[in-house]
Parts: C-alpha cells; sequence; structure tokens
C-alpha cells in the first residue's frame, strides 16, 4: 500500500526531501539553543563580563533566526509536497476510474468512488504531511532532547526515567482506543453521502410526494452515526492533555525540588543554575515530542483506513483489455451475435441472456421490443464491449469485438439512453461531445433532424443557453433530443437508441427516425422501443423475453407469428396507448 501510494510523489520528491533537510537543520538547532543558554547564565553567575553576555545573545538570536527560517521554509516545502502528492492521488484515482469498465464500476457505488477522491484524499494528504514534517521533527527532537538532559542535568536526567515510559504508555493506549472508533467513522461517509446524492438526484420526487421530513431524518441519523463515533474517538483523545500536563508539572516539580536540592547541598558543584534551566527547556521539549508521536500515531490510524480504500481503487484491474495487436478500424455496421450467452457475475447462477443468434447487415435500421427486464438493454452494451460476453462472439464489422482496440470500438458506436445526462456548460458545448470540432451549421443539422433546433432557439441564448449540472432546466424530452443530436454529430456506424424517445409524441418520434434514413442511410441504427409505432418500419424487430430472443422478423410476420408481439401491437393500437 505505502509502495502504491509512494507512486504519486512524483515530481514533488524535491519538495519533500527539501522539507525533511529544513526539518532536520531546525530540530539540530532548537536542541542546541538550551544548552548554549544554560552555559551563558552560568557564565553570568561566575561573573561574566558584558561584551561576552552581548556576543552569545546576538548569537543566540542569529540561531534562533536560522531556526525560524528553516521551519518556515519547511512550512513552504511541506505544503507544495502535501498539496501536490494529493493532486497525484486524485488524478491517479480519477484516470483509473475512467478505465473502468461497468463491472468494475458495479463493484464499488459512485458515493463510495466520491467519498475515496475527497474525504480520503484529504485523510491521507494530512497524514503525508505529518509524517514528512512532524513524524521527522519529533523522534529527532526526543533523541537529542534526552542525549542533551542527560549531558546538562546528570542525575537529575532521571526524572525521564519516570516521565517518559508513563507518557509514552498512556499516548499508546489512548491512540489504541481511539483507532476502531476512527476506522468506522470512515465507512460511514459512504452512507452519509449516498443519502446526499440519492435526494439530490430525486428531488423532484421527494417534493413530489412530500417525502422532505423523511428524507431528512434518514439523513440526520447517517450524520448522528458519524457524530456519535466522532465524539468517542474524540473524547479519548482528549486524555492526552490531562496526561501530558500531569508528565509536565511532574518532571516541572521534579527538577525544580531535587535540582534545589543538589544545589544547595552541593554548593553548585555537581548542578548549577544553568543546568535546571536547560533540564526543564529539554523536559519540555521530550515531553511534547512524545505528545506529537501520538498524535501522528491517531492521524496515521485513521488515514490508513482511507490509504486501503484508495489503494482499492488504484489495485482494481480493468474487466477488459485491449489485444496485444488491437484492430484500429471498423470495416462497417455489421453485427453478428453467435450462439452468445452472457452473465453479469461470474457466481451467477442464471444468464441474463442465453443462446442469441443475431445477424443485423450494415445499414439496417433493427428495433427490439420486450417487456421490462427481458434484457434488451444488455443485448446492446455487448456491442460496444462495455460488458464481455461469457460465451460465444460478438461481432462489428465481421471481426469479434473482443479483437478491437476499445477506444476505437466505442468510438464507431454512439449510443443514446432512456436516461440521458447532459453536463454543466452550455448547449453547444453539451452537443460537441459528439465532435469537438463541429461548426454551428453542423450543429444546427443535426439539431433540426433530432427535432431540437426549434426549441433552442426559443431560448434567448439559443445554442449559447446554459444547461446546468444534469440538466435539470431542460424537460426530458428536449434532454433526449439534444442527445441523439449530440450521438449524430459522432457520425457512428452504429447508433443504439435504448428507448431515447419515451419522452417525445409520436409525431416527433417519426420525424427524428425520418431524419435518420436521409442523414445517415449506412450508419446500422438499432432501437430499442416500448411502443411498437417507433418500431414498426424497421428492417427488422427482435422480440426479447426472459433473455432470449423469442422472435425476430418484420411487422406483417411478428403480427402473425409472434404471440407476444401480438398481443403489445393489440394492446397500444385499440388501448390507445400508442397516441401520446
Amino acid at each position: 500500500m505505502l509502495k502504491q501510494l509512494a507512486k504519486c510523489i512524483r515530481e514533488y520528491k524535491k519538495a519533500t526531501i527539501l522539507t525533511l533537510i529544513f526539518i532536520v537543520g531546525e530540530s539540530v538547532i532548537e536542541i542546541f539553543i538550551p544548552f548554549i543558554t544554560a552555559n551563558l547564565v552560568n557564565d553570568i553567575k561566575d561573573g561574566a563580563e558584558m561584551s561576552q553576555v552581548v556576543t552569545t545573545g546576538i548569537f543566540l538570536a542569529l540561531l534562533a533566526m536560522l531556526s525560524l527560517s528553516c521551519g518556515a521554509a519547511a512550512g513552504f516545502t511541506c505544503s507544495k509536497a502535501s498539496a501536490g502528492f494529493a493532486k497525484n492521488v486524485r488524478k491517479d484515482v480519477f484516470t483509473k476510474i475512467q478505465s473502468f469498465t461497468f463491472k468494475n464500476i458495479d463493484k464499488f457505488s459512485s458515493t463510495s468512488l466520491v467519498t475515496r477522491l475527497t474525504t480520503d484524499v484529504a485523510n491521507v494528504q494530512m497524514s503525508y504531511m505529518m509524517i514528512i514534517r512532524t513524524a521527522v521533527r519529533s523522534p529527532i527532537m526526543l533523541i537529542f532532547a534526552i542525549v542533551m538532559a542527560y549531558i546538562m542535568g546528570g542525575k537529575l536526567a532521571g526524572t525521564f526515567v519516570i516521565v517518559v515510559p508513563l507518557l509514552g504508555v498512556g499516548l499508546f493506549l489512548v491512540s489504541k482506543k481511539a483507532m476502531p472508533a476512527f476506522r468506522s467513522v470512515f465507512r460511514k461517509y459512504d452512507k452519509l453521502n449516498e443519502s446526499i446524492e440519492e435526494n439530490v438526484r430525486a428531488m423532484r420526487v421527494v417534493k413530489g410526494f412530500a417525502r422532505e421530513e423523511f428524507e431528512k431524518k434518514n439523513f440526520s441519523s447517517a450524520a448522528d452515526n458519524i457524530r456519535k463515533d466522532f465524539t468517542r474517538a474524540e473524547r479519548i483523545v482528549a486524555l492526552n492533555s490531562p496526561l501530558m500536563q500531569f508528565c509536565v508539572y511532574f518532571n516541572m516539580a521534579f527538577v525544580l525540588i531535587v535540582g534545589s536540592s543538589m544545589i544547595i547541598s552541593g554548593k553548585g558543584q555537581d548542578v548549577d543554575v544553568g543546568q535546571i534551566s536547560a533540564m526543564l527547556t529539554y523536559g519540555m521539549q521530550i515531553l511534547i515530542s512524545l505528545m506529537m508521536l501520538s498524535m501522528i500515531f491517531v492521524i496515521i490510524t485513521m488515514s490508513a483506513e482511507s490509504a486501503k480504500r484508495i489503494c482499492e481503487v488504484l489495485s482494481e484491474e480493468p474487466a477488459l483489455h485491449n489485444p496485444e495487436d488491437p484492430v484500429m478500424s471498423v470495416k462497417d455496421g455489421s453485427i453478428d451475435f453467435n450462439n452468445v450467452s452472457f452473465k453479469y457475475s461470474e457466481n451467477a447462477e442464471k444468464y441474463a441472456l442465453a443462446d442469441i443468434d443475431l445477424h443485423i447487415r450494415s445499414g439496417m435500421t433493427v428495433g427490439i421490443i420486450g417487456g421490462t427486464g427481458s434484457s434488451k438493454s444488455t443485448l446492446v452494451q455487448l456491442i460496444p464491449r462495455l460488458y464481455d460476453i461469457t460465451s460465444g462472439n460478438v461481432k462489428v464489422g465481421g471481426i469479434d469485438v473482443r479483437e478491437y482496440d476499445v477506444e476505437t470500438l466505442r468510438n464507431s458506436v454512439a449510443m443514446v439512453l432512456q436516461k440521458n445526462l447532459l453536463f454543466a456548460g452550455t448547449i453547444a458545448e453539451n452537443l460537441r461531445w459528439g465532435d469537438k470540432n463541429a461548426s454551428m451549421e453542423e450543429l444546427e443539422k443535426v439539431c433540426k433532424i433530432a427535432q431540437a433546433d426549434e426549441f433552442i432557439k426559443l431560448f434567448p441564448d439559443g445554442y449559447e443557453t446554459k444547461i446546468e449540472q444534469g440538466g435539470t432546466n431542460v424537460s426530458g424530452g428536449q434532454k433526449q433530443r439534444l442527445c441523439i443530436a449530440r450521438a449524430m454529430l459522432k457520425k457512428p456506424k452504429i447508433l443504439i437508441l435504448d428507448d431515447s424517445t419515451s419522452a417525445v409524441d409520436t409525431k416527433t418520434d417519426a420525424l427524428i427516425r425520418q431524419g435518420f434514413r436521409e442523414y445517415i442511410p449506412s450508419t446500422t441504427k438499432i432501437i430499442i422501443a416500448q411502443r411498437i409505432s417507433s418500431v414498426q418500419d424497421a428492417d427488422l424487430i427482435v422480440v426479447m423475453d426472459n433473455g432470449r430472443i423469442s422472435a425476430q422478423g418484420k411487422h406483417e410476420e411478428l403480427l402473425e407469428k409472434s404471440s407476444i408481439y401480438r398481443e403489445v401491437y393489440e394492446q397500444q393500437t385499440n388501448g390507445g396507448g400508442d397516441s401520446e
């Protein structure tokens, strides 16, 4: 895990190394200041001249300034290194997510991935900052302070035999007790973020059913669980302070009482005033170093769970891989399913698709009809290789999809889903996802075919109208038409419409299909629909039932030989289901 995260340091190695150098410099200087000060106190007591005092004072001031400069420089380089490290971690995690297939995404929830990219990365950043700064400074200060305390204090340093183990064991027990509480918090962040995301996405549904109070209770429950864990952890960690204060005051009392007694009884021969002063300073440095080490232990413990969650994403291997010598061009839009079976998980008992044999010539218009759960969407997702088949093969342009370069294959296939997504930006920017170099004339042309140009021009800013995140400021039908136009700009070999005209009326639906025939005649068009009228004039209609092809043929053929197709047709024509 550490090795994997260390790769994210990259260009910030220099800043990291400089931080370590500055920290060592600052620590060494701080260690020697009490030693020089103690000698100065003894010299003054022995009647040192003013010039000697001034010279030593100036030297101490210079050391203090140098220590301050090293500390400030370490702060600058540390912030640069830790922020840069966090940037690289986020970039690597996001890049990894982009390489995931649907199978990989199914393993992680979207809210969990968001938490890993935000809260978990922030925790790891804090931990990294502590490691390269405080985790270096504290052990150096601790070791050097103990050594100098024994050099300066002699027998007086015996106080640390009592204080250091007492504080060390106490801080370790406190940290160990707090660890489980901190660990549980981060797992609960996923649930909290899930509550927020679900509520925001479904805001209209929540308000439509007047469920605001219910959602508030759900959110409050998730937030309160996190509060309880943090409170429990912080209560335990809060014990550090009284334990630290006890050790500080014990050390002060011991040094002052025993030291004063030794000065009086030994008449300054064994211990002097300067040594007591140094002992008090070194004692404080030792105890503060131990305190900081305990805090480092707590923070690293907190971030260890976050680091583990980040590395889970970084270690995840994409379920799909390019072949060694991939095919880099798609000849045409012909599609062949040869005895294809598929299930989402190796452990799944039931196949989502079974024994699929389907052959589509390039340029054909194919309609797919079937009830909910008949695996219509699953079927078309195998064409751009969003999932790999379990058995059989799927061919596009006469070549197995597994032999193509994945990006090449997917650039030749455009999919328009029922639940389409528009991104924050202008209408023109959203459309250019299909072709980033498309001219305004091309945008207007595809929008006219998709029956979107008319409503776009009703907006005051036309094609420069701002789309809010998720496209919440346009209707469902408008969103679908914009997404169809975006897909057409791609000029794909295969165009898949997954129930993507469900929010438009039958007249607009017919005009869009007519536009397809005229604008992209050589493109293979696959239309998944609930309405018979959307596929009635297709070259081939496929009837899906429970993951299998129940029947296939033209409209008239299916009316004669498919009871499922005939039943749907009669319900829609006789029951008025086709007159939206």
